[in-house]
């Protein structure tokens, strides 16, 4: 090939590795570029034992159950996603239904607003984020209510990420966050005008546990809205397909076990909260929340690739690959759960904190 037919096919192929990794690599919501994937706090030589720590927790079922080990189990995993998630999905680690004529992304926004507006806070008032991510949903919410909004998560890297975006958006004079546990949150009695939390807490062993938690924390009056991870009516546990898309969910997901819809509302008054509203977002009419799901295949097979080149020449840590294909694996479960009908990540429930503390009996 003579020197100008190499320049233009170097030229070529310099233009393609751009497009590539620096034009489609990043998700919707730009932040974190390929070529940055980490381990999030675990160092890169420690990526791929700590892969496979987070999976020997399944090889020991009743060790996911046990509160005390949770957080240690969904810190690895966050530590391990959390790059790709943003990278591949967003700033906003959640889901929302389909909306005819609008983005993912101003779906997602539209979701999050819902929350707050459904909570009622006022300009000022102090809200919290019950397991906030790297913050997607507290800068929508903060932007939209002019609220003053404390996040919480267990996960050290994540903090880091928010206070990034809180202050690359210009929203970190009303956006807070803080490292720490949701079961044993380190807040005071009767501080917060309101709370939500969207598609966090499956994580805990307990729902009861962190309920308790937001309950202690809000003022009397207060309202709270959660959007649960739920097995709906049509699952059945002696659907052996059923049982394989829900145990795929857990295992992706870092869940120590997902909860049917019946339970939540009871758990809810269990520690003395008013239910004023119950509903599954992901029934009709909504359109199908999976869809981008189902959308975004083309896309992992094209970040796939990239991830385990960036891998092999040493950019992204060893396990990076595992972690991704993991992902992937989660996904179509997720969209089988989505597609059957057995399986809702938006089941909302709004709660009210009494006035007036219930008598002991």
């Amino acid at each position: 090939m003579d020197p100008f037919g190499l320049f233009c096919t170097g030229a070529l192929l310099a233009c393609g590795l751009y497009w590539f990794v620096c034009l489609l690599g990043p998700a919707e919501q730009k932040g974190k570029r390929a070529v940055d994937l980490s381990g999030g706090s675990i160092s890169a030589e420690k990526v791929q034992d700590n892969y496979k720590q987070y999976w020997s927790f399944f090889r020991q079922p009743k060790e996911i159950e046990t509160a005390e080990k949770v957080p240690d189990f969904v810190d690895t995993f966050y530590n391990l996603v959390t790059d790709i998630y943003e990278w591949g999905w967003g700033q906003s680690f959640h889901f929302s239904p389909s909306i005819r004529g609008k983005s993912h992304r101003d779906a997602t926004r539209l979701h999050e607003e819902m929350a707050v507006d459904l909570i009622e806070v006022k300009p000022g008032d102090r809200v919290l984020d019950v397991g906030c991510g790297v913050g997607g949903p507290m800068r929508a919410i903060a932007a939209h209510s002019r609220a003053n909004v404390v996040g919480i998560t267990i996960n050290e890297y994540q903090v880091n990420r928010a206070r990034l975006h809180n202050k690359k958006a210009g929203l970190d004079s009303l956006c807070e966050v803080v490292c720490g546990n949701f079961l044993e949150m380190p807040f005071k009695d009767n501080t917060f005008d309101g709370a939500y939390s969207i598609e966090a807490t499956c994580h805990a062993p307990k729902l009861e546990e962190v309920y308790a938690e937001v309950f202690r924390v809000l003022k009397p009056g207060s309202l709270y809205v959660s959007y649960e991870w739920v097995t709906t009516d049509k699952y059945r546990g002696d659907n052996p397909e059923h049982v394989e898309v829900i145990q795929g969910i857990e295992r992706g997901d870092a869940l120590p076990g997902l909860r049917n819809y019946k339970d939540i509302a009871e758990v809810a008054k269990k520690v003395a909260f008013e239910v004023v509203k119950e509903k599954d977002l992901a029934k009709p009419p909504a359109l199908p929340w999976w869809t981008r799901l189902k959308m975004g295949r083309i896309a992992y097979w094209r970040n796939h690739i990239l991830v385990t080149v960036l891998a092999a020449i040493g950019i992204a840590p060893k396990g990076t690959v595992d972690v991704h294909e993991m992902l992937f694996k989660t996904a179509d479960y997720l969209t089988r759960g989505g597609d059957s009908g057995i399986f809702s990540p938006m089941h909302m429930i709004l709660l009210r904190k009494p006035q007036v503390p219930p008598t002991q009996s």
